[in-house]
C-alpha cells in the first residue's frame, strides 16, 4: 500500500485528565470540542492552516485566555481532527489509502486551502490521491470502500467517482489476461511511499485478481463499478457472470446450501427481529443489484447458480420482476440443471407444501415460450407404432428423425427437460401435501413426445399414490 509522510517533528500530543493537549511553552489560548472530545491547543499554528477555524474563533467571544471551539458535525471525527492540528504543528502525520478519505474530508471542512497558505493540507492530499492512491489497484479499492462512511462529502469531491473509473480502468486494461481464480492482492504487495522509499518493487499483476478484490466492496458501490467496467466492452461476460457469482458468495453465503424456513416463527418486535429485518432487507437489495448486472448473452452464468439465486429471490422475497427475470434466464438452460437446483422450499403461508412448485411451474412456462420444441406432435401414421407402445431412443423411426432434423438441437434440449422433469417429479411427489392438480400441471408441462420413454413419470405417479 502507498502512503505518504507529512512534518518533521516528533509528536508531542498527550493525554491529562481527559483532555488532549500538546506539549509547548507557550500557553494554550484556544480550546476545540470534536464529538466528546476536548483539544487544548493554540490559535497560531491552526488559524493560519484553517479558514473555517478563524471564522469561528471571530464569531465566538473568548472566555478568559481561551477561545471555545465546537465542531459537533466534524467529518472523519477525533482521528481525522488530530491528524489536521498535527498536520498544524508540523508533526509527522501518515496518511494512506486507510484514512486519506475522512482526512481530506476533514480538511475540505477545516477549509485547510491554498487559498489560506500555499502548500496546504487538502492539496498535498489531492497530490497524493491523483499520483499515487489512484495508480494502485488495493490502495482504489481500499479508498472506494471506505467513502462509504462519509457518502456525501466524497460525492462532492469526486472521490468515489474518480476511484470508480480508476479501477474499472484498471480492469479494462489487459482483460484478454485475466482469469478469476484467486485474489491477486492476497499474493502481491505495492507497499511503497510516494516520498521515494519502497520497500518492495511492484511486480504488474497476474491472472485473477480483480474479481475477489473488487468483492470487498459494499453493493453500491460494486454495482457502480460493475457498471462501468461492462460499458467497456471489453470484458467478456463469462468473466463478468463469474465475477458476480464471487460477489454473491461473499455476501449472500446461503445460497451455496440448501435452506429451509420455519413457517412456525412469528414475527417480533423485539431487537433480534429488527436486526434479523434490516439484514434480510439489506440482502434483498444486494440480490436484486446483482440481478440487474446479469449479462444477456446466455451461458454467461451457469443454470445451477441461476437456480440459486431464484432460491434465494424467494426466500428473501424480492420482487417479482427480478424473480421473473430469474425464472427466464433459467429456462434458457433449463437443461443444464440437475433435481436439486429445482428443489425451491416453499415460503408461502397459504399452503404446507414443501417445495415451490408454482415457480418451477413458471420456468418450464417460460422455456415452453422459447419456441424451442417442435410446435406439434409428429403425425401419428407416421412413427411406425402404436401409442401404446414405450418409445426409446432404438425404436424412433428415422422418417420422424429426418422430419426433426432442422429442429434437433432444440428436441435434444426438449428430452433432457423432460427427464429432468420427471425426476423432479418423483422428488416431490413424497410430499403428502402435494396438491394433485399440481403434479398434473408438471407431468403435462412438456408434451408426450419429448419423452423417449414414460418410465420415470410413471415411477414417479407410483410414488405419489402410495403417499397418497
Amino acid at each position: 500500500m502507498k502512503f505518504m509522510k507529512l512534518g518533521s517533528r516528533p509528536d508531542t500530543f498527550y493525554t491529562s485528565e481527559a483532555v488532549r493537549s500538546v506539549s509547548s511553552e507557550v500557553s494554550s489560548d484556544l480550546i476545540v470540542q470534536v464529538k466528546g472530545s476536548r483539544y487544548l491547543l493554540h490559535k497560531f499554528p491552526l488559524l493560519s492552516k484553517c479558514l473555517r477555524l478563524q471564522r469561528l474563533c471571530s464569531e465566538s467571544p473568548e472566555t478568559s485566555q481561551h477561545h471555545i471551539v465546537q465542531l459537533p458535525d466534524f467529518p472523519g471525527g477525533v482521528e481525522a481532527f488530530e491528524l489536521c492540528a498535527k498536520f498544524c504543528y508540523g508533526i509527522t502525520v501518515t496518511v494512506s489509502a486507510f484514512n486519506i478519505v475522512a482526512v481530506r474530508c476533514a480538511a475540505e471542512y477545516l477549509q485547510m486551502t491554498e487559498d489560506v497558505e500555499k502548500g496546504n493540507l487538502a492539496y498535498k492530499l489531492e497530490v497524493f490521491f491523483n499520483s499515487c492512491i489512484l495508480h494502485g489497484w488495493k490502495d482504489s479499492i481500499v479508498t472506494l470502500q471506505s467513502t462509504k462512511e462519509f457518502p456525501l462529502w466524497s460525492e462532492d469531491l469526486g472521490i468515489t467517482s474518480r476511484c470508480i473509473e480508476a479501477i474499472a480502468s484498471k480492469v479494462l486494461t489487459h482483460p484478454s489476461k485475466m482469469s478469476l481464480s484467486h485474489s491477486y492482492s492476497r499474493r502481491e504487495r505495492d507497499d511503497e511511499s510516494c516520498n521515494g522509499a519502497e520497500s518492495r518493487r511492484h511486480k504488474p499483476p497476474g491472472k485473477g485478481w480483480w474479481a475477489e478484490d473488487m468483492a470487498e466492496l459494499s453493493i453500491d458501490l460494486y454495482w457502480r463499478t460493475m457498471i462501468a467496467v461492462k460499458s467497456g466492452g471489453k470484458i467478456p461476460s463469462n468473466l463478468i457472470g463469474e465475477a458476480l457469482k464471487i460477489y454473491a458468495d461473499r455476501w449472500l453465503p446461503n445460497i451455496s446450501r440448501e435452506r429451509h424456513v420455519n413457517k412456525q416463527v412469528a414475527s417480533d418486535s423485539d431487537s433480534d427481529s429488527d436486526s434479523t429485518f434490516e439484514i434480510t432487507s439489506r440482502q434483498r437489495a444486494l440480490l436484486e443489484a446483482i440481478v440487474s448486472l446479469l449479462p444477456a448473452e446466455k451461458g454467461a452464468v451457469t443454470c445451477s447458480f441461476l437456480l440459486k439465486l431464484l432460491k434465494a429471490a424467494n426466500i428473501l422475497n424480492t420482487s417479482s420482476s427480478s424473480k421473473m427475470e430469474l425464472a427466464r434466464r433459467v429456462a434458457l438452460q433449463l437443461e443444464e440443471a440437475t433435481v436439486r437446483d429445482l428443489l425451491i422450499p416453499s415460503i408461502s403461508y397459504a399452503n404446507s407444501s414443501v417445495y415451490d412448485v408454482d415457480l418451477v411451474i413458471t420456468i418450464l412456462e417460460q422455456f415452453m415460450l422459447q419456441g424451442q420444441s417442435p410446435p406439434t406432435s409428429p403425425p401419428r401414421s407416421k412413427l411406425g407404432f402404436e401409442r401404446r407402445r414405450s418409445r426409446s431412443a432404438e425404436n424412433i423411426d428415422l422418417e420422424f428423425q429426418e422430419s426433426r432434423r432442422s429442429s434437433s438441437a432444440s428436441h435434444g434440449s426438449k428430452l433432457k427437460v423432460a427427464k429432468l422433469v420427471d425426476g423432479y417429479l418423483q422428488k416431490i411427489s413424497r410430499d403428502v401435501n402435494l396438491p394433485l392438480s399440481k403434479f398434473i400441471a408438471l407431468a403435462e408441462a412438456i408434451p408426450y413426445f419429448s419423452r423417449l420413454d414414460h418410465d420415470d413419470l410413471y415411477r414417479a405417479i407410483d410414488i405419489y399414490l402410495k403417499v397418497k
